[in-house]
């Protein structure tokens, strides 16, 4: 209706009143359907799955168990197999050794290289971080609740960082490491969750550079969509291990990424490059726990994804399927929100996430009216540390796991409730 084209702002109150009126009577008909879509995480849809299905088979006699001489069937090789550190470091651009091969989570391996800071300290802690009188965590915001979570569950005290167009508040992060209670740092480099914003060579300098209080400080660099490009070209990026080296701090950084978007989430490798000290230390704690992780399942990614440039060939075949699902989330934000003034957003390059910033106070109702629309989405204020958004406003949108058609529903119904929240709030 011609109406709706206008910006809220300038709608009189009769107008207002027929466009409440009239969204009202379209969301009850939503209601009525009992639709379940889902737009809650970035998993990748079936067709993406279907795509890599045939990782399954590349290991079908007992001759393909070998590599390098070594029976993958067996016990050994706690740091991983050689050719998967290969892979990893040609993706990353790092070295092999500084790779750990770990199995379908890199989640795991942040996780477990928290806890033993806790329980142990890292290489150049002073003591563990469990009998520190306070552990600090900066968390760049918006951010990914999982990390959050990771910090709150050791009880650290978080510290949001705010992003800017060039990744987090330097700035900000430079005096904030003067504090020797500071620890770590949460960081998405490249198509960062859920912004998709690629830090900047300038900010990625800065962070090699960093003079932490704490000697024992973590720069947690997981480059989880590093070859995730959804629109262009892959877009290449610095070897984060080599530039902290260089700078003096070859034991602050840890590196994750994984294999979870480009073969199966739950049947994934993983891994973590760090400093060649680093990993022997860690390696010393860490034999204790495992023999090894599914060297069967890194062969298996080895045999089939090959190499670096074999890799993101298959990376230019998920963005054909992605691409019309963000495609889709941004051409509706554009029709049914811009002309409104209700909201602005990203529009990522790569990774995994659409990030809208409505009007502040409007997230967590628009949320909210979606649930009762059976459409389920990442809970409001789960991007910021303890799930509290002060401007109650960021939502993250995941496109990639609805069928197009079930997409297109989602966010159509996600604008209408958005519209319908923010004429709630005009009362």
């Amino acid at each position: 209706m011609e109406i709706a084209l206008k910006p809220f702002a300038n709608l009189t109150i009769p107008e207002k009143e027929a466009l409440r009126k009239s969204l009202r009577e379209d969301f009850d008909r939503v209601c009525e359907k009992k639709l379940k879509l889902n737009m809650a995480r970035g998993k990748p849809g079936k067709e993406q799955l279907d795509l890599v299905s045939g990782i399954l088979t590349v290991l079908t006699d007992p001759k393909d168990c070998v590599s390098d001489g070594l029976d993958v069937r067996n016990y050994g090789n706690l740091s991983g197999l050689p050719e998967a550190k290969k892979l990893f470091a040609e993706i990353l651009d790092c070295k092999p050794e500084q790779c750990f091969i770990g199995g379908s989570a890199s989640l795991q391996l942040m996780y477990d290289l928290i806890a033993k800071a806790y329980t142990h300290g890292l290489q150049h802690s002073a003591r563990p971080w469990s009998k520190e009188p306070v552990v600090k965590w900066l968390c760049p915001a918006p951010g990914y609740d999982r990390h959050f979570g990771i910090s709150k569950s050791f009880g650290m005290e978080l510290i949001p960082v705010s992003m800017t167009a060039e990744g987090p508040d330097m700035d900000l992060v430079e005096e904030l490491v003067k504090d020797p209670a500071v620890k770590g740092i949460w960081c998405v480099p490249k198509y960062s969750n859920p912004q998709g914003i690629v830090y900047s060579q300038k900010t990625i300098a800065r962070f090699a550079a960093l003079r932490p209080a704490a000697p024992d400080f973590a720069l947690m660099w997981d480059n989880a969509y590093c070859i995730h490009e959804v629109f262009g070209e892959y877009l290449p990026f610095p070897d984060i291990l080599r530039l902290c080296a260089e700078a003096g701090n070859a034991d602050m950084v840890y590196e994750f990424a994984s294999t979870s978007k480009v073969t199966f989430p739950g049947a994934g490798i993983s891994v973590m490059a760090t400093s060649e000290a680093n990993q022997s230390y860690l390696q010393s704690l860490i034999t204790y726990q495992v023999i090894s992780y599914d060297k069967v399942n890194q062969l298996r990614h080895v045999r089939y994804l090959k190499d670096k440039a074999h890799t993101i060939e298959l990376m230019a075949k998920h963005a054909e399927i992605l691409r019309p699902k963000f495609a889709c989330v941004l051409d509706t934000l554009e029709k049914e929100i811009k002309p409104l003034g209700l909201a602005s957003w990203e529009s990522p390059k790569g990774g995994y996430f659409v990030s809208v910033n409505t009007l502040p106070g409007l997230a967590k109702r628009t949320l909210e009216l979606c649930a009762q629309a059976g459409v389920t989405m990442t809970a409001a204020g789960a991007t910021y540390p303890y799930g509290k958004d002060p401007a109650d406003s960021n939502i993250r949108i995941a496109p990639s796991y609805p069928g197009l058609e079930e997409l297109q529903q989602a966010i159509e119904i996600f604008c209408l409730c958005l519209k319908l929240a923010a004429l709630e709030q005009e009362g």
